[in-house]
């Protein structure tokens, strides 16, 4: 059922007129993220400039009874702003100010329009920078709202540990500071948990408006390297030993020979085609200098060949910018495809068995995809393509990742590491914490939103 004229013109009192929009073209961009959901559009895209704007947003949207869904880049892989029952989209990316820097404390407020190479190219002179690096440029508060991670999660954490404060709109427009307005300490034993609560609570919770993100200081030297291995198990085995070995490794990324062969095409590498480990190391050069022999030597113990050190910055940046564009790289092999992304997460001990039983199932699916992982955490991606028309094709990707995200769960793993749940993963979620733990969220859920208007259908 489409919004009444008067609504309309009520949002538009609060944003102004040229801040809502309910065109067609622009509603569709606003009902689909990067995933293969088929997802409905929203009835109407606000921008709003300030957080007043949006609590008043909010509450006119709560009183009438109107499905709210947050927006920011829609870089994410799990359908998450598809507006299952229709609504007002609320793109908050016009808000786009770094609020307060405290260098001493190594922290900083960002609003929502804020992507993470914006804060670091704005940290660039003040030898702090902000590690969590999902493979787009997005939104900071969409990466607290996905509980996002990335490459260099196994030395500095996800956006779990590196949210420190939120402010929040709840959905009937009241404004929440979960640890305390202005407040950015490390720690604290002061009540529940409310910063951790909407981390990754996907937009069903609360819209937020700004993050209070933890900063860390830039490494005084960096070195990376890349790595072939004559199987995938041999790849593997070796970053459980580098990590057993407590080598402290920056990144440790792992990218099967599908991925390679797609990586060298479109980022224009020249690496063997072959299972390969990219690490990097940061410190004091005379600490690198130690953690890069003792790599090495593992490596070789598990039979690597082709051990080479990329020192130079120019030379780093080529490699990490070849393992960001991943996804883009795979999607490049069938032009026309859609990309299915799957990001299953286990304990460190299992990993081995299970990058090497998916690369067999995924040959046996006659699937075109490859695997790519933050390995260092146990977490890895098996990047599919799909042709979205070809039904057939679209239920072997669905019935792949289903048995991927069963058998993370069966060696107590997680179904999914950083993408979240979405739309797409709710019934694993159910199978990971149990009836108990499904329905204490739905109470937490029920408490916050008795309504129902936050982003509905997501998540529970």
């Amino acid at each position: 059922d489409e919004l009444s004229k008067g609504f309309v013109e009520a949002l538009k009192a609060v944003v102004g007129n040229p801040h809502v929009s309910t065109a067609a073209a622009v509603r569709a961009q606003h009902g689909q993220d990067e995933s293969m959901h088929r997802c409905q559009r929203p009835d109407a895209v606000v921008w709003p400039q300030n957080v007043d704007q949006v609590s008043q947003v909010a509450a006119l949207c709560y009183s009438q009874g109107v499905p709210i869904i947050p927006f920011g880049t829609g870089t994410g892989l799990e359908g998450g702003v598809c507006a299952v029952q229709g609504g007002v989209c609320i793109n908050l990316t016009h808000m786009d100010r770094i609020l307060e820097l405290n260098t001493e404390d190594f922290s900083v407020v960002v609003e929502p329009g804020v992507t993470r190479k914006t804060l670091n190219t704005y940290l660039r002179d003040s030898g702090l920078w902000f590690p969590v690096d999902p493979g787009a440029d997005a939104s900071l508060c969409g990466m607290a709202a996905t509980g996002a991670s990335g490459t260099n999660a196994v030395r500095y954490g996800t956006m779990r540990e590196n949210v420190l404060n939120l402010e929040v709109v709840l959905p009937d427009g009241r404004l929440l500071h979960t640890a305390g307005q202005g407040r950015h300490f490390r720690k604290s034993a002061a009540g529940y948990n409310l910063t951790g609560l909407f981390v990754g609570s996907e937009g069903t919770l609360g819209l937020i408006t700004a993050t209070t993100l933890r900063l860390h200081p830039l490494p005084e030297a960096t070195v990376a390297a890349t790595c072939a291995f004559p199987s995938v198990q041999a790849a593997v085995d070796s970053t459980v030993h580098i990590l057993q070995a407590a080598v402290p490794v920056a990144r440790i990324e792992f990218l099967d020979d599908i991925m390679m062969d797609a990586c060298n095409r479109y980022s224009k590498l020249n690496a063997s085609v072959a299972p390969t480990l990219f690490l990097e190391f940061h410190g004091s050069g005379q600490a690198l200098a130690e953690q890069v022999q003792q790599a090495e030597e593992i490596a070789q113990n598990n039979g690597a060949s082709h051990f080479s050190w990329a020192k130079e910055t120019e030379e780093r940046s080529q490699l990490w910018a070849a393992r960001h564009n991943a996804w883009y790289s795979i999607l490049a092999l069938r032009p026309g495809s859609k990309g299915y992304s799957t990001d299953v997460c286990v304990p460190i001990s299992r990993l081995p068995e299970i990058v090497v039983q998916t690369k067999e199932d995924l040959k046996a699916s006659g699937l075109t995809g490859g695997i790519v992982g933050h390995v260092g955490d146990g977490n890895f991606h098996c990047i599919l393509l799909v042709d979205p028309d070809d039904a057939e094709e679209l239920h072997r990707v669905k019935a792949f990742a289903e048995q991927l995200g069963r058998r993370a769960l069966a060696l107590h793993g997680t179904c999914t590491g950083e993408h979240g749940i979405g739309l797409g993963k709710r019934q694993l979620l159910q199978e990971e914490v149990g009836a108990v733990g499904m329905e204490t969220m739905r109470q937490l859920k029920a408490t916050l939103d008795p309504r129902g208007l936050m982003n509905p259908g997501k998540v529970l």
